[in-house]
Parts: C-alpha cells; sequence; structure tokens
C-alpha cells in the first residue's frame, strides 16, 4: 500500500528526531576529566617577605653561617643566594636547599620566579614574617622589571611568594672540602651541590680498613660535618649521604684519597 504524504512526512521527521537524540560513539569523555581536573601550578606558592643585604649587585656575604665561602659568588651558585630566617636555615639543616622566589609587593617586581640557594642564616629575621629571605643584591634585583633592579632594591623591604623546588646543578657531581681543622684522628667536611633536595639529615664514613661498619658524623656547622674519632683514621674514605626532605640515600665510594690533605676539595663521580 502506498504511502500518503502527509505519513511519509511524520516518518522522516521521526527518524530525524532519533538521530539528533542519539550520542555518537566518538565522543570521549576522558577530555572533560581532564579539563576538570587541572590543577594551577601556582597552588605551591606561599607567602613570605625579602630584604636584601650586601653590595647591590653582591652576594651577601662570602659564605655565611652555612661555610660555603667564597664559592657562592661563583658558578653554580653564582650569586644567587638567600640567608634565610630560622624556619629556613633550621639550625643549618636547611643550608643548600633550594628555592624559588617572585615578590608581589612592589610596582617594579617583574612576577617572575629567580632560583635562590640557601647559604646562610638572618637570626634576626622571623619577628616579621615566619618565612623570611634575606636576599644577596644580585638575587633580589633579579625579581624586578628588566631595568628597574635598582629601583625594586630602593624599596628595602618587599612582601613576596616562595616554594621549594628541586636542587639542578647541571650535572654537577657531590664536592667534599675538607676543613683546615681536620687532622690524622679528626676528619671535618665541608659537603656542597647536592642536587635533588640539596639538604643533608645524616652523614656517615666508612674508613678503607672497615668495609662493612659505617660511623656517623656529627654536623658541626652549617654544612660542614665531622668525625672525631680520637684515633688514627685510615684512608681512603667512603661517605654516605642522606637528605631530609626525603630520606634519599647515596654514597661516595673512596672519595677522600689515601693521603688527603685539610684545605682541599676532592669531587665525588655521584649526585642526587
Amino acid at each position: 500500500m502506498a504511502l500518503s504524504a502527509f505519513s511519509y512526512t511524520l516518518i522522516l521527521l521521526g527518524s530525524l528526531s532519533i538521530f539528533i537524540v542519539t550520542p555518537s560513539y566518538s565522543f570521549n569523555p576522558r577530555k572533560l576529566v581532564n579539563v576538570t581536573s587541572y590543577s594551577s601550578p601556582d597552588s605551591d606558592w606561599s607567602p613570605s617577605v625579602a630584604t636584601w643585604y650586601g653590595s647591590s649587585d653582591g652576594d651577601g656575604s662570602e659564605g655565611g653561617a652555612c661555610g660555603y665561602g667564597n664559592a657562592v659568588g661563583q658558578s653554580p651558585f653564582s650569586s644567587l643566594i638567600s640567608a634565610g630566617s630560622p624556619a629556613i636555615y633550621d639550625s643549618g639543616k636547611g643550608c643548600g636547599s633550594c628555592y624559588e622566589v617572585r615578590c608581589t609587593g612592589n610596582s617594579a617586581c617583574s612576577g617572575n620566579p629567580v632560583r635562590v640557594v640557601i647559604t646562610d642564616e638572618c637570626a634576626g629575621c622571623g619577628s616579621d614574617a615566619e618565612y623570611h629571605f634575606d636576599l644577596s643584591g644580585t638575587s633580589f634585583g633579579s625579581m624586578a622589571v628588566s631595568g628597574q633592579d635598582q629601583e625594586l632594591r630602593n624599596a628595602g623591604k618587599i612582601n613576596m611568594e616562595h616554594r621549594r623546588v628541586e636542587c639542578n646543578y647541571a650535572g654537577r657531581s657531590i664536592a667534599f672540602h675538607v676543613d683546615s681543622g681536620s687532622n690524622h684522628e679528626y676528619f671535618a667536611t665541608l659537603i656542597e651541590y647536592e642536587e635533588g633536595d640539596g639538604d643533608l639529615n645524616k652523614v656517615e664514613v666508612k674508613e678503607a680498613l672497615d668495609s662493612s661498619s659505617w660511623d656517623t658524623m656529627q654536623q658541626s656547622w652549617g654544612a660542614v660535618w665531622k668525625y672525631d674519632k680520637g684515633a688514627p683514621l685510615h684512608a681512603p674514605f667512603s661517605i654516605r649521604l642522606t637528605t631530609l626532605e626525603s630520606g634519599k640515600t647515596i654514597v661516595a665510594e673512596n672519595v677522600i684519597p689515601a693521603g688527603w690533605m685539610p684545605g682541599q676539595t676532592y669531587r665525588s663521580i655521584v649526585n642526587f
């Protein structure tokens, strides 16, 4: 039986309605999940206060409370360093830790992050904010809009933001600078350029004559660790390092050679 024109029209409209309300099999709901779960990269920034010390384009102070000496003005520190309030310096356990800082409290602020290393203590800081960074003149000026670094320094003290980041020294290995007071019964060393956490919670030493026993070194001050045996030491020494932030461990095998000398720096072949 032939369909009337009216009946044909009704059938055609019904087919179109089914096509419109039926979802396509090519739809991928994961794209919506990706959009709704996006987390802002700015969510881990915390408020803090910044001042600066030393010369306007300098490295704050030569060495400071961590003991890095004139290395703070040389690569890889390159004067991009800071003293920290007690919460940051943490009785020397914060030495070597890395932060990104960006200023927000002045019209000369660029808002761009600058990476700095904690190399000193600002014992008098912290009354105005728990996290107070006393930056080198170089670090402070690096937070400014291009050409306005001196204008920013003239502010003296500004509000800013900070976040803890991993240290990265472009493949440089960990170095051990033997303290000048070391002798055949007492060994102390400044430990530099730890990548990753940057900080240290535990340092152990193993002498050549004992292939299995590790002796715990004591934190002397800042980034300097000591081992006072009170009996003759037998090199070469291996040194085992454990970080504070994540508890990672690494061993520098026989890094201090037989015939080591106070005042010398010995570089390992390892890093975190």
